[in-house]
């Protein structure tokens, strides 16, 4: 617990004018979903303060990672090793001096000053008075209304930095910006099913009518791995946030019902079961029973983080001495809510990091439609990070027809749309220009003002996660409920990913690391979602249709596991 503040313990510094406002565009500071509350001044905060990257050689970074990142290229898959990624892109020594050099002068000592692998991040810890006079700001601690028992350290007006260090500064991480906080995702009863097909039933009658582990299979077509399947090195994650936790007990009932094995084999950043049995968990036990079911036995690593920032999610991960291949992440806000343009610039190179080393991250794209969490307004709202270029974004169907394994229609609230940040990538540019060809001459496509049509477009790919056949999810500590949502289409397309990584390792081929050009240079191997289905979300709405060929509802479609295994 934070001690009450009695006295005030030092006087801020005022800013001058050879300081440089830190993220200028930020004007709020508050949030009506955090109580603010006083903070002691000897509390100690962390801050990430990311460096500013060189920008002709970030732009040959990006070239790079293309061509290793394009089948048809005679690079492809030559990943980078870490040190090599940091000859590339990491800030000067110089860079980094200036920074410490200031910190030193209010007195943090070396032990709380980190650089990171890569050389583009410093890691600090410091008493809030200090972190008050070095940033020229006030800091609070605020208490989310929903969550009462957490609480986080954020500033409560802007930041400044000299101007002399902020040339080398980005952002100083983490300190302005309040996460949603989601509630838990609803659960169905079971419910009788006239007429579908047998395998909504393989779960038992808890979960009759819900999408199974036999669903998914005959669905997409991949494979039932054996122990001896498995490649060496090939790994798998999910990333947890909020008090989202698994128990073995539902990993256990579930495995039982549906005849899979649901087990974590590595678990980052601890856990807490007895929350599991109020059925507080239902987020993570949906991620990892279902990416275990379609990839069990790949080796599961469960990261968790309490500090609520992606920021710091990715920069653990490549961090990390042999981190997972394959990262299924079901969380994300809408742009607006990201704080600052430089924010989600700082966090999309370190996904750029992680594709170059490799790794395939994905990330689910919503599950408010076009509309995003901020709801129908004057434009439509992009989600974050799935409008990142450098993730994998992973949309939601329904069967088209209720219960019956077959053609796929848009999930009307699967996220998808234009980023407003990013811009249309070069290798998605042909794709796009063919939706709005195709939705122009449909004419299904929505009001110009309403979306950037030269932003980048999401989701990639796309998987069961409506309601129309939620998921069986075992929950609450050994019962059963039906849950929806693109948190349950990710982990299944990581599933089929990780699986498909281990037809490379076995072959001693690379990973597949960055996903994105694969995808687009061979979309006819997902299925494709052409319906005129739109994920408008509320009735009475516009949002974009499912066409035939790649559409910001479904991307191109859900995948066909046989065909993309011949790719391998």
């Amino acid at each position: 617990m934070f001690v009450v503040l009695i006295a005030v313990l030092g006087v801020l510094a005022a800013a001058t004018a050879a300081d440089v406002r830190m993220e200028p565009s930020v004007h709020t500071f508050s949030s009506p979903m955090w109580l603010q509350e006083t903070i002691h001044q000897d509390d100690v905060v962390k801050m990430t303060i990311v460096l500013k990257h060189d920008k002709a050689a970030m732009q040959s970074f990006e070239k790079e990672l293309i061509d290793l990142s394009t089948p048809s290229s005679k690079n492809y898959g030559k990943w980078l090793k870490p040190e090599e990624i940091k000859q590339r892109i990491a800030p000067t020594a110089a860079s980094a001096k200036v920074v410490t050099d200031y910190l030193a002068s209010f007195d943090v000592p070396a032990k709380d000053i980190t650089l990171s692998k890569f050389g583009d991040m410093i890691h600090v810890h410091m008493p809030v008075k200090t972190a008050n006079a070095a940033l020229k700001t006030e800091f609070a601690r605020f208490r989310s209304v929903s969550q009462r028992s957490t609480v986080l350290p954020r500033i409560t007006k802007p930041y400044f930095l000299p101007s002399e260090v902020a040339q080398h500064v980005s952002i100083v991480g983490d300190i302005m910006r309040f996460p949603s906080m989601r509630s838990s995702l609803p659960s169905y009863g079971a419910e009788e099913t006239v007429g579908s097909d047998t395998e909504f039933d393989s779960c038992g009658k808890d979960c009759s009518g819900f999408t199974t582990p036999d669903v998914l299979q005959a669905a997409y077509g991949y494979k039932t791995l054996s122990s001896s399947d498995v490649a060496s090195g090939n790994s798998m994650s999910v990333a947890e946030f909020q008090l989202q936790y698994y128990d073995t007990k539902d990993l256990d009932s579930f495995g039982d019902a549906c005849s899979v094995t649901s087990t974590v084999d590595t678990t980052i950043g601890g856990n807490v079961e007895r929350i599991c049995e109020a059925g507080g968990c239902v987020e993570a036990l949906l991620d990892i029973e279902y990416i275990e079911a379609v990839a069990n036995p790949i080796p599961l690593t469960v990261i968790y983080l309490s500090t609520f920032s992606l920021l710091d999610w990715v920069d653990q991960v490549i961090s990390m001495e042999d981190p997972p291949l394959v990262h299924s992440v079901s969380y994300g806000n809408d742009e607006v809510q990201q704080t600052s343009a430089e924010y989600m610039e700082s966090v999309n190179t370190q996904f750029m990091t992680a594709g170059a080393m490799g790794l395939s991250i994905l990330f689910a794209s919503g599950d408010q439609g076009v509309w995003g969490r901020s709801g129908v307004g004057a434009t439509y709202n992009p989600d974050f990070p799935a409008g990142s270029p450098y993730v994998t974004a992973v949309g939601g169907t329904d069967f088209a027809t209720k219960s019956v394994i077959g053609e796929e229609t848009a999930w009307s609230c699967g996220g998808g749309g234009f980023s407003d940040e990013f811009a249309t990538p070069e290798w998605q540019a042909d794709a796009v220009a063919d939706y709005f060809s195709k939705a122009k001459a449909a004419s299904v496509l929505p009001d110009s003002d309403l979306y950037n049509s030269t932003g980048r477009g999401y989701p990639d790919v796309s998987a069961l996660g409506g309601q129309v056949n939620p998921y069986c999810v075992g929950i609450k500590g050994g019962s059963f409920g039906g849950v929806s949502g693109t948190s349950a289409s990710c982990p299944v397309v990581a599933g089929v990913f990780a699986q498909l990584n281990n037809l490379r390792l076995a072959n001693k081929k690379s990973s597949l690391g960055w996903l994105n050009p694969l995808i687009y240079t061979n979309g006819d191997c997902f299925n494709d979602v052409n319906d005129g289905s739109m994920n408008n979300c509320n009735r009475g709405t516009t949002g974009f249709a499912a066409l035939s060929g790649w559409d910001p509802a479904t991307g191109f479609g859900s995948p066909n596991y046989e065909c993309l295994a011949k790719l391998m």
